[in-house]
């Protein structure tokens, strides 16, 4: 067996702890993030003086409020994510979490199709794992044979072990 720090099959390194997160929607929440707050600012600065002193106390929460809803929605996609440590996996997809020990993990796939990576687990369910997602492409396909490799590693090991 492999050193921690040498490449395992297919040059797949097992050291762990390790996290896997979608790239492609963190970027594009954070640039509509951005670009959003500058709209809505640069839009609200040209307005006359008259029209943004008609807005009520209501109305202006109210437009918080909207915001800070899509800012939750940004956030949550933005901290999807699968992380491996020496117990099992912990999954983040939105603002839930799974954990897993090694042994409750059978599969790692991701089929042709597929929005994100999916666990198969020792009790017959599935767990979808949104920190994988197939919109990343060649690096997606990258994390889910690192994640494969790291499930084959340890099935039947017990947690801490």
């Amino acid at each position: 067996m492999p050193a921690a720090s040498e490449p395992g099959p297919r040059g797949v390194h097992h050291e762990l702890p390790v996290r896997f997160r979608p790239l492609g929607v963190r970027l594009v929440a954070t640039a509509l993030t951005l670009m959003l707050v500058l709209l809505v600012t640069v839009i609200w600065l040209q307005l006359p003086a008259p029209v943004r002193e008609s807005f009520t106390l209501l109305q202006k929460l109210t437009l918080l409020v909207i915001a800070l809803l899509i800012g939750a929605v940004f956030h949550a996609l933005s901290r999807s994510r699968v992380d491996a440590d020496d117990d099992g996996l912990t999954v983040v997809n939105g603002y839930r979490s799974h954990r897993y020990d090694w042994g409750q993990v059978l599969a790692v796939t991701m089929r042709s199709g597929n929005p994100w990576a999916v666990l198969d687990l020792s009790d017959g369910t599935s767990q979808a794992a949104m920190g994988i997602q197939a919109s990343d492409g060649k690096r997606a396909q990258a994390q889910v044979r690192r994640l494969r490799a790291l499930v084959d590693a340890r099935a039947g090991t017990e947690p801490g072990a």
